[in-house]
This record gives C-alpha cells, sequence and structure tokens, in this order.
C-alpha cells in the first residue's frame, strides 16, 4: 500500500450526512454477513461519495437498485454518481472474525465474537465514511445460534428480539444517541452475567450488566463497585448523570487496548476487570478502578461531545485522563497519586518528547492513526487540562466544562472549541495556551532567585525555552501556570505577596507568558529557599540552582508532596552523576552521606503517610536519568543507579529495619492473619514494605559485591555469594509460603529475589507459575517477572518462555508483559553484543505479520537510538534497518521505524 500522509490543515468537512445506520449481522461459521442500510443526506451536490472499507464487498444498491460503477482502491470505495437528494445506500459484505488476528474490528476470542472500532476498526466490517465527525443514530439486529451465541448486545438500549425456526435468535438494539462509527460495538457469545443496578441523583434506576467467562464471574465485584464509585462521582464532582437505562462492561482476554468506552457497551481487556482477594496485588485493584473510571468518564468527555478528527485526539483522551486522575485522587491519597502521574510522564512522555516520534498533543499530520494513541496524546493532554485547572481554580474550571457540554452536547468539535469554552466562561484570553496544541518538546525553565532586602522583596527570574523538535525548530514561549512557595531556613512557610496591592499567603500561582519575567514577591524578609512549580503545575523541566541543604530542607519540611518528592528526586539524580563519574574514572564510589542522612530522616518519620514514605525511597528509573544526555550507555548508568541503591541499602539498614518492623506489624491484623482485602491505607503500608524489602535484600549482599564491578565481574563473583543468597532465599521462601492468600505480598517477594543468581529464585517461579497455570492474568505476571530479571540468563529464560503452554504471541496481554518488560530491562535489552536488540527486531518483525498496532508499540523501545554511544547506535540502526528491509512491513511499524532512522 502505497505511504499516505494524513495532514491537519487539509480537513474538510464530508459532503454527506449520514442520518441513520441499520446493521445486521448473520453470524454463520465460518463468516460473517454484514448488511449496512444507510439514509444519506448530500450536504454539497455534486462530489462522490467516498467510503472507507476492507471487508469483501458483495453487493451495493442505491434506492434499491444495484451499484455497477464504482471503483475500489487502497480501502476506498467511490462512487461517482449519486442522488443529489436523501437516498437510501445498501452495502452487504462478507467477514470472518476467526481469520482476524489484528483484533481490530470484529474478532474471535475464546469462541466469542468481539468488536474494536477505534480508530479506524470500523472499515473492516463494512464500507461506511470511518471518521469522527459523521454521526449518525444506529440500530443493529443481530442474528446467531442461540446455543453458541446466547448472548447478543450492542450499543443503547435493547428494544427487540425472538426465537428463530432454526435454533437461532436475534436481538435488536437501538442507541438514541447519534455516534461516530468508532463508537460502534457488537459482543455476541457464551458469556455470563453479573447484574446490578444504580440508582442516579434524579432518581432513575440504570441496570449494570458485567459479562465475563463463567469461571471469572466471581471476580468482578470490585469492577462493580468502582463503575458505582465513578457514577456517583461524576454526579458530585460534575454533575453529570448517566443518559441510557443499561451500563454494560464486557471483558476479553484478547484486546489491544486497555478498554473502550463504546456508547452503553463497554469492551475491557480483563486485565481491567478482573480481580479478586487471591490473584490481584493492590496495584491491580488501583489500576482497575482508574480505568472503569476513564471509561465511564468517555460518556459525556468523548461520546456525547467527541472530537471532529484524529488530529484532536486529546480533546477526548487527556481531558478523559485528567477526570480519571481527579477521581483516583479522591478515592485514596492525592498526593501519591499526583506523584504517580508525574512519574509515569517522566518515565514515558518526557523520552517520546525528547526523540525521534515527537509530536504535539494536537499532531498535524500522520502516517498510520494507530501511532498516534501515545503518551504524549494521553498524559501530556491530562496536564494540559490541568493546567486550564491550575489557572482558572475549580470554580473557574467547572463554569468551563458547563459550556462546553452546553456549546457542544451531541456535536464533533475540536481542542480549540474546548479552549474557547473555558476562555467564554471566565472571561480570559488564552489564544497564546493554544501553542501547547502545536509545539511538540518539554519546555525548560531556567529560574533565579535574590533577595532583595532594601524593599523586602524576593524577585524570581524564569527564563523558558522550547527545545528543537524534528517537526519544529523555532518556538514561541508558552503560557503556563507557576505554583510557588517560601520557606525560611527553618522550613517554615514564609507569607508574601505576589503584587503590591494583594493580600499575603503562602502559595501562588505565577503566570508565565514571555521567554523571560520577573516576578516580584512583596513581604519577604528573611532569607528563603524557593518551592518551585508545586503539584508539578507544568509539564516542564526546571531548573533552579538549589544547594544540596536546599534540597535537603525542602524534603523535610516542603508542605506541597510533589515539591518535597522532587526535592529528593533531584538529589538522587545528583548522586547518580557523581557515580557515573566515578565509573568513567574508575574510582570508588562516593559514600553520599548527606543524601543517606535525609533518607534516614524521611524513614524515621512516623507521622508520614506510608504510600508517600514509600515513593520517597523511589530513586529516578534509567529512563528519567537518560533525560537531556546523550552520547548514553546505558550499562554505566545501570550501575551508577545500583550502586546508590546498595550505599542507601547499607547506610540505612537500621531504618530499613525498624520500618519492616513496623509494616509487618501493621499487617499482621489485617493483611496476612485476616484474609487480604484491597483497602487505600492498607495497600499503602504495603507499598512500603515491598520498597523497604528491595532495599534491605541489597545489603544482605552488598558486602560481597563490589558495585563498580562491570557484568562479567559480577558474574564471576556470584560463586562468592552464593552461601549468602541460600541462606536470605531460605527466609524468603519461609515468608512466601506463608503469603500465598496475598498477591500484593507473594509479588514483592517475588520481585525481592527475582534478580538473584541462586537456583532457589528459579524454583520459587516455577512453583508460581504451577500454581496459576489457569490463570491467564497471573500468569500474566510470570511472564514479566521473566522479561524484567536482571539474571545473567535472562535472555535465554524470555526466549524459552515464548514456549511456555501458557503464552501465546497473537494475546497482547502476554506479548507485553515478556516482550514489554525485556524491552525496557536496561542490563539485557541494552547488552553490549547487541543481543537484546536482535532478540526483540525479530519479535517485532514477527508480530507485524498479525498484529500491526501491538509490533508498533513494542518498535518504540528503540526511540533511543540517536542518543547511544555509537556503538550500541550502529547495532540498533542495523536492526531498525532489518526490520525496514522486510517485506510486507505494516505501515504502523514503517512509521515509526522512519522516523527513528530519519
Amino acid at each position: 500500500m502505497a505511504k499516505t500522509v494524513h495532514y491537519l490543515k487539509d480537513y474538510q468537512s464530508l459532503a454527506y450526512h449520514i442520518c441513520k445506520t441499520d446493521l445486521h449481522f448473520d453470524i454463520q461459521e465460518p463468516h460473517t454477513t454484514v448488511k449496512a442500510r444507510l439514509v444519506v443526506e448530500p450536504k454539497r451536490s455534486g462530489e462522490p461519495l467516498v467510503l472507507d472499507g476492507s471487508a469483501e464487498l458483495l453487493s451495493i444498491k442505491i434506492d434499491g437498485e444495484t451499484v455497477e460503477s464504482y471503483t475500489l482502491a487502497d480501502e476506498k470505495l467511490t462512487i461517482d454518481q449519486v442522488p443529489s437528494e436523501n437516498f437510501i445506500l445498501e452495502i452487504e459484505t462478507r467477514i470472518r472474525p476467526s481469520e482476524n488476528k489484528s483484533l481490530m474490528g470484529l474478532y474471535a476470542s475464546g469462541g466469542n465474537l468481539f468488536t474494536q472500532c477505534e480508530p479506524e476498526g470500523f472499515r473492516k466490517i463494512t464500507f461506511y465514511p470511518d471518521r469522527p465527525d459523521v454521526m449518525s443514530k444506529f440500530t443493529t439486529t443481530i442474528v446467531a445460534d442461540k446455543k453458541r451465541y446466547p448472548v447478543l448486545l450492542s450499543n443503547g438500549n435493547k428494544i427487540d428480539g425472538g426465537e428463530l425456526s432454526d435454533g437461532r435468535h436475534w436481538v435488536k438494539w437501538l442507541d438514541p444517541f447519534a455516534k461516530p462509527s468508532y463508537l460502534f460495538a457488537l459482543v455476541a457469545g457464551d458469556l455470563a452475567l453479573t447484574a446490578d443496578t444504580f440508582t442516579t441523583n434524579s432518581g432513575k434506576d440504570v441496570a449494570i450488566e458485567f459479562y465475563t467467562t463463567e469461571a471469572d464471574k466471581s471476580k468482578v465485584g470490585f469492577a462493580v463497585e468502582s463503575l458505582k464509585n465513578a457514577m456517583r462521582w461524576d454526579e458530585t464532582r460534575f454533575g453529570l448523570e448517566y443518559d441510557l437505562d443499561i451500563y454494560m462492561v464486557v471483558a476479553v482476554g484478547d484486546f489491544n487496548m486497555g478498554a473502550m468506552e463504546n456508547k452503553g457497551l463497554n469492551i475491557f481487556n480483563t486485565k481491567y476487570v478482573l480481580a479478586d482477594s487471591r490473584t490481584a496485588t493492590d496495584f491491580d485493584f488501583e489500576g482497575i478502578e482508574s480505568v472503569i473510571g476513564h471509561e465511564y468518564f468517555h460518556n459525556y468527555t468523548g461520546n456525547r461531545v467527541t472530537c471532529r478528527d484524529w488530529f484532536q485526539l486529546s480533546l477526548k483522551e487527556g481531558l478523559t485522563v485528567f477526570r480519571d486522575q481527579e477521581f483516583s485522587g479522591d478515592r485514596a491519597s492525592r498526593a501519591v497519586r499526583r506523584i504517580d502521574n508525574v512519574r509515569m510522564l517522566r518515565q514515558h512522555q518526557f523520552p517520546e518528547d525528547a526523540g525521534p516520534t515527537a509530536h504535539p498533543v494536537r499532531p498535524a499530520s500522520y502516517e498510520e492513526m494507530n501511532n498516534f494513541y501515545t503518551m504524549t496524546v494521553y498524559e501530556k493532554g491530562a496536564e494540559v487540562v490541568r493546567m486550564y485547572h491550575t489557572l482558572l481554580g475549580e470554580e473557574g474550571f467547572q463554569k468551563g466544562m458547563a459550556l462546553y457540554f452546553k456549546r457542544y452536547d451531541g456535536q464533533a468539535v475540536t481542542c480549540d472549541d474546548f479552549r474557547a469554552a473555558m476562555a467564554d466562561a471566565n472571561g480570559i484570553n488564552l489564544d497564546q495556551f493554544a501553542l501547547w496544541y502545536s509545539q511538540a518538546g518539554t519546555p525548560v525553565l531556567d529560574v533565579s532567585g535574590r533577595l532583595n532586602e532594601a524593599d523586602n522583596t524576593f524577585i524570581l527570574n524564569i527564563k523558558q525555552t522550547v527545545p528543537a523538535t524534528p517537526d519544529m525548530a523555532e518556538k514561541q514561549p508558552m503560557m503556563m501556570p507557576v505554583k510557588i512557595g517560601l520557606l525560611n531556613r527553618k522550613g517554615e512557610a514564609v507569607a508574601f505577596r505576589p503584587s503590591e496591592n494583594a493580600e499575603a499567603q503562602t502559595e501562588a500561582v505565577l503566570l508565565l507568558q514571555q521567554a523571560e519575567q520577573e516576578f516580584v514577591l512583596h513581604g519577604v524578609t528573611e532569607a528563603v529557599v524557593p518551592s518551585l512549580l508545586r503539584g508539578f503545575s507544568a509539564p516542564v523541566h526546571l531548573n533552579y540552582p538549589y544547594s544540596d541543604e536546599d534540597l535537603t530542607l525542602l524534603l523535610a519540611h516542603d508542605t506541597d508532596a510533589f515539591a518535597r518528592w522532587e526535592a529528593g528526586q533531584i538529589l538522587y539524580r545528583r548522586a547518580v552523576q557523581a557515580n557515573l563519574q566515578a565509573i568513567g574514572n574508575q574510582t570508588a564510589m562516593p559514600a553520599h552521606e548527606g543524601l543517606a542522612a535525609a533518607v534516614k530522616q524521611v524513614l524515621r518519620q512516623q507521622d508520614l503517610d506510608p504510600a508517600f514514605k514509600a515513593v520517597l525511597l523511589g530513586v529516578p528509573s534509567e529512563s528519567e536519568l537518560w533525560d537531556g544526555a546523550e552520547n548514553i550507555n546505558p550499562q554505566h548508568y545501570y550501575q551508577a543507579r545500583e550502586a546508590l541503591l546498595n550505599t542507601l541499602a547499607k547506610s540505612c539498614i537500621n531504618e530499613l529495619a525498624a520500618v519492616r518492623t513496623w509494616a509487618l506489624a501493621q499487617e499482621k491484623d489485617s493483611g496476612i492473619a485476616k484474609p487480604y482485602e484491597y483497602h487505600p491505607e492498607l495497600a499503602g503500608v504495603r507499598s512500603l514494605l515491598a520498597a523497604v524489602r528491595l532495599l534491605t535484600i541489597r545489603e544482605e549482599r552488598h558486602s560481597m559485591i563490589n558495585t563498580v564491578a562491570y557484568d562479567s565481574e559480577l558474574r564471576a563473583q556470584t560463586a562468592a555469594v552464593e552461601k549468602l543468597e541460600g541462606t536470605r532465599l531460605k527466609d524468603y521462601i519461609t515468608r512466601y509460603e506463608q503469603l500465598t492468600r496475598n498477591m500484593t505480598h507473594e509479588m514483592s517477594i517475588l520481585n525481592t529475589v527475582n534478580h538473584l543468581e541462586e537456583e532457589g529464585r528459579n524454583r520459587l517461579l516455577d512453583r508460581f507459575a504451577e500454581r496459576y497455570a489457569d490463570d491467564a492474568l497471573v500468569m500474566d505476571k510470570y511472564f514479566v517477572l521473566i522479561g524484567s530479571s536482571h539474571r545473567s540468563d535472562t535472555l535465554q529464560q524470555v526466549q524459552t518462555a515464548l514456549s511456555h503452554p501458557k503464552f501465546s504471541l497473537e494475546n497482547p496481554n502476554k506479548a507485553r508483559s515478556l516482550l514489554g518488560s525485556f524491552s525496557r530491562n536496561v542490563p539485557h535489552f541494552h547488552a553490549e553484543d547487541g543481543s537484546g536488540y536482535e532478540f526483540i527486531a525479530a519479535k517485532v518483525m514477527e508480530i507485524d505479520r498479525f498484529n500491526p498496532q501491538v509490533a508498533a508499540r513494542l518498535v518504540q523501545a528503540f526511540n533511543i537510538c540517536n542518543k547511544l554511544e555509537p556503538n550500541r547506535r550502529g547495532l540498533v540502526k542495523a536492526q531498525l534497518q532489518r526490520i525496514q528491509a522486510q517485506e510486507g512491513l505494516s505501515k504502523d511499524v514503517a512509521e515509526i521505524v522512519g522516523k527513528i532512522l530519519a
């Protein structure tokens, strides 16, 4: 297929309106026949009717007459001559769901049929204007064998159905709300129902129906409660009440995404629906609550108001991610949830912004739309929405949301329309803010501050730059909120006036709009340390000449959780840089006594939220440490980071032991002696215990291993530590066997021992896999453990796992668990001999033959190519060229590989 680039500037509305869409699915074996009857209204006469499609075309009729004259090429059906007045278009197609391994369109999984139509899957079902600005009212009739497919579902409300004489049955669904084709959904299969109800604020009873396999029916209780919590939260926080009589969720194990918000019939990856007290971790429960909320919130921000074109994807996704983040923050520790959001952004989106596939929140062009379901569109898009909230406050933001729904309900609109609603509702000019949608790259703020004792002011000078990206070299200054506070040398908050006539306050939002801007804070009479970018008020890099003493003060005393955590992160980064220098000079690692003292102080604070204490112990990942670096040797970063962790473990061993004792005591009556249950407070204790375990096991080995050593030296010393490891491993095995009723603790133990060379580690993992062989989601955890291990034989174990009877490369969850985790495994993916690169490249090519979407996600592991040191850069390029040369390469993978090589 020829390369086609789509440009935002070329957008033009369709010349035809599809007033009504009637679909009829006749499910047979091995094919399904689809009849589409469209009521078409010409808006601009004389233009050809162009429909998207790749299904087998059987017939076309207009007003009952067969159409003989048309062209079909490159998945485009063009009819040059159509009536100038309203007409009926009938199209019949044939599809084969069991042969569809792309998991887009209508496909088979576990003997059942499911759809995934976003962004361009509907064209695999029939020929249709498959674009989000074509909104139509759908009715869907499904006919199938009743014994094999007793459950027949589609969007909206069920309005009719019946039995047929041949053992088949039929059901008809009506969606009263006009929607684009990407929100169409159909499910047919033998599924178990879990039913509940929700009563809205207005008193309407909504039927809640969750569909799973019979074996999984017992695992949907938490998801049902999460949905009801989300429905109530959206009514309370945003005044939005559910608008249909029924809300359905169907869980499927073969799914490219996390979930899909199809109107009234959400289709979910089982990962984000199924959980019980035995097989799910705290992290699993939190993920389910978040994703259930996300898809429900799409009902208004995505379905009722949708995006005009795919360039506007962040209009629905960024906004809905912000909403699900707020929901999660209200449900549990808001401070920890916010830090989790920032960590994800820095680990994944910041590298994307600095790499060859960098693109704005609203891309200007694309070749394959699947490639723009990115962290930039979702997570950075959410940060853009959060900046509206920070600038306008909760009241102003809600005024903007209310105007947005009032203006655009039932329409397909743009990011500019959302911005205009926010501006008009609050009487503020947000024209400059539009640059966040059109400029890629992470802005850099260079800040300096000085106390002017003569007039009792503290002056902040902020310079902003937006780095060049492949799509744009010269950037304009952005408009952004910078939230600040001041602390004195005792760690106390200092009141100031952000302008001469303002009232004194301890926190303010400064509006940055210029390339360089000076802010004068009045009423400051003592030396202060500025607390900057509080709450991570803008998605930027911020540089300020903090001393280590300043950072230690912020870490100990700042009342803003993000700023406090960030002070620790900067200290960690500085320590890793010092270790890198020691590695380069072949000298001993620094002792980092000041940092160790600060960590000890954190560990000793008994009144600190355990979940927050756990995140304070988290050293930045390698992907965060690489940010802004060139000529990267990943192994050196890995060794420098490992050395820092070992140093902290040794220095803080007494404090770590005390925290471990405390955490186990907290758990004794709630998590071990009694059946496990998820609760945010207990989850915080368990997360702290897991963090402490990962550090303490390092000290148990630390004295036996020279942390400066390279991998070969570490392997040579393995024999010297086997006895020690074996002794400690017995303790962990004993503990592990006590925790078989608590997956959070069980995974904590397995993660703790996962990198050990001791054979006992293999026995633990084997035992784990045997115990949970029949639970697909728990087996995903097993494959993650295999792929993420730092053992010397990891690549061999990953290759062996490919043949595991419970592994399937065609299942996205399995591929992501094993191969995705390996592609993030720094010491092995970035092995000096290039074996990691060669392995992943081979799997990309293999997966691309049947699921280009999953292959494209995996190939993005090579985005770092041009920032690597020359040897590894050459090895990566050789593998990318190998992929590029593959015959029949999908445009999904070809686009990404081409950008990296360019």
